[in-house]
């Protein structure tokens, strides 16, 4: 008999690694070793899961309510995001037309895999989040990448989507608050972006709101309350970043019927329902009002505006002020091609961020990860002791650049 081969899929095989999971294996091998680490590169809240969110999921185990829900998401929990879209965005969506998953990267991922087709074009504006293009591939898309401008704040204009639209696009992904640089679309640039793809049928959007109430100035206005917007649009939203529930994996995406029905068929084949469990305390964080989420809000704008004027005071740095979430991405390229004291040259984004790892302990994402390599991505969800020292580490190791 002929002996077996190891051939693996060629989509799995183009995909990449995560850059953020692989730099926080690094930082945490480091400390293992000893190392006093500070890590700004992880995109999670440091803060509690919500009392009133935390015990409801301690409720559900103790009354036993442990098993399978439906695949889709308990009603009770699709009814609680239903009055949210109408309540906080002006949206109507029927419980039907809501999908839980088990975070909003798997309801991104699903999205993705039921609206592209094989050699179909994925708009993504750069910087974008680092598993963006991984999905476009993996659903056999090919990610079509829109580089935008740290002096436009890193937001895409809508003659840059004009001329990125092609026959073959079938989808773009716009993010608002952003990850990794924290621009926020005012009303006026969406609405302009939303008229270039009245031009264009053909073209999908998937709308990643997970930063939402991460908002320091301005209005969040979801994509699909647009005029004419709301059947071409699937909205992604979630639980982990607003109400600090990162580990209780549960997200939602919401859109035309047909969409939906598609994603909760994959979805039944691949991961059912997510856990019961965080189900119960999805509700609850829906219940509570956002009054914990605002004091979050708070201390996230007093960090932003800590690390942004350290940051500004250094030579050759360049950075938007972020007007939501919880990164900056400044644009660092006035390092490459210096040398550290020990003849270490660095080439790009990469060797500076390894620098600062291993020589400053101080743990960053370097920007080639999420498409502008000019940059790197810093994470203020750190308690200001961690962010005064790292930012002491970072202008040391900047400075000691010849």
């Amino acid at each position: 008999m002929p002996v077996a081969t190891l051939s693996l899929n060629p989509r799995v095989e183009a995909m990449q690694p995560s850059a953020t999971l692989a730099m926080t294996a690094r930082a945490k091998q480091l400390r293992r070793e000893g190392r006093p680490v500070i890590g700004l590169n992880a995109g999670e809240p440091d803060f509690a899961t919500p009392a009133p969110v935390a015990e409801a999921g301690i409720r559900a185990i103790q009354e036993g309510f442990t098993n399978y829900t439906e695949n889709m998401g308990m009603l009770a929990l699709r009814e609680a995001i239903s009055r949210k879209f109408e309540r906080e965005n002006g949206l109507a969506y029927d419980p039907g037309q809501i999908l839980c998953s088990n975070g909003a990267k798997q309801s991104v991922a699903l999205a993705v895999m039921v609206l592209c087709r094989p050699g179909d074009e994925v708009l993504i504006p750069a910087p974008y989040w680092v598993s963006y293009p991984e999905m476009a591939r993996l659903a056999g898309a090919e990610p079509a990448v829109v580089s935008t401008s740290v002096e436009n704040a890193y937001r895409l204009t809508p003659k840059q989507l004009d001329e990125a639209i092609t026959e073959r696009t079938r989808l773009i992904i716009l993010c608002s608050p952003s990850n990794p640089t924290g621009s926020v679309y005012p009303p006026e640039e969406l609405e302009a972006l939303a008229e270039v793809l009245r031009r264009h049928e053909h073209v999908f959007v998937l709308s990643d709101e997970i930063y939402e109430h991460i908002l320091f100035e301005g209005e969040h206005v979801s994509f699909a309350s647009l005029p004419g917007m709301k059947e071409r649009t699937v909205t992604v939203n979630g639980f982990s970043k607003a109400f600090a529930m990162t580990g209780w994996r549960l997200g939602y995406l919401a859109g035309e019927l047909e969409i939906v029905k598609a994603a909760s068929k994959v979805q039944s084949q691949l991961t059912s329902a997510p856990s019961s469990i965080s189900q119960k305390a999805g509700i609850a964080a829906l219940e509570m009002g956002l009054e914990p989420v605002r004091e979050m809000v708070v201390a996230f704008r007093r960090r932003r505006d800590f690390v942004l004027e350290r940051l500004r005071a250094l030579d050759g740095v360049r950075c938007p002020t972020p007007e939501g979430a919880f990164y900056l991405f400044p644009d660092v390229s006035a390092y490459f091609g210096r040398e550290t004291a020990t003849g270490r040259r660095i080439e790009d984004s990469d060797d500076l961020c390894f620098y600062l790892l291993e020589e400053h302990d101080v743990a960053l994402v370097p920007g080639a990860a999420f498409g502008t390599p000019t940059g790197l991505r810093i994470s203020y969800a750190a308690s200001m002791d961690d962010l005064e020292e790292a930012l002491r580490r970072i202008e040391r190791g900047l400075r000691a650049l010849g």
